[in-house]
């Protein structure tokens, strides 16, 4: 489980499930006979019914394939955006610095898949859910069934697929809720400031629960 101070935890689902659909790109960890092992990759979030599922892929050459059993629990840890918070922004001190974030934690039994068609339909459906954005910024989309065939056979061997069916999630959303009221408007300003996108996308998530 992750730390949780009642002030920072996000009980929410649309609000977690959100999350987990814009920040994809997650570490999957397990702990099995091979000891702690995480991988980074992206995953496809499907709704079934009342359930979540996390898809996505490995390269079969990676250790934990083996650890995929479907009888342990894996963990999917969803970080989002982050940024340092200086005490100089605080109305009143002493303080000291600290860091804003928001992450999720999703928890379940992860199985790996070996069947060519679902691994087919799946990295189709990851690579146009990623090329989609880049057709909205006015790029070229790039095609997968414009692979020649014997390619894609070729890549499909490579790795095997991952199905994680979420138990539960935990979302922790530390975004100065424990300051008072007075220097969140003072955080917001000095994060908007800054020059980079994850500072912006703290300020935005302040914003929100303001």
């Amino acid at each position: 489980m992750v730390y949780l101070p009642p002030a920072f935890t996000e009980t929410r689902a649309e609000v977690l499930v959100a999350h987990l659909e814009r920040h994809d790109f997650a570490t999957l960890v397990t702990n099995g006979g091979g000891g702690i092992v995480a991988s980074q990759i992206p995953f496809l979030v499907e709704r079934r019914g009342d359930g979540l599922v996390l898809l996505g892929h490995l390269a079969r050459a990676n250790p934990q394939v083996r650890e995929l059993d479907d009888t342990r629990e894996a963990l999917a840890i969803f970080a989002g955006p982050h940024a340092y918070v200086s005490p100089s922004w605080y109305d009143a001190g002493p303080a000291v610095p600290t860091w804003n974030y928001a992450t999720v934690h999703a928890y379940g039994p992860a199985r790996a898949i070996e069947n060519p068609a679902w691994l087919r339909d799946m990295v189709r459906r990851l690579s146009e859910r990623h090329e989609g954005y880049e057709a909205a910024r006015g790029n070229a989309a790039w095609q997968f069934d414009a692979l020649p065939e014997p390619y894609v056979q070729s890549m499909l061997k490579g790795i095997v697929g991952v199905e994680f069916w979420v138990e539960r999630l935990e979302g922790k959303f530390k975004l100065s809720q424990n300051r008072p009221a007075t220097d969140r408007p003072r955080i917001i300003a000095a994060l908007e400031a800054r020059e980079d996108a994850d500072s912006h996308a703290v300020a935005r998530l302040m914003r929100e629960r303001e």
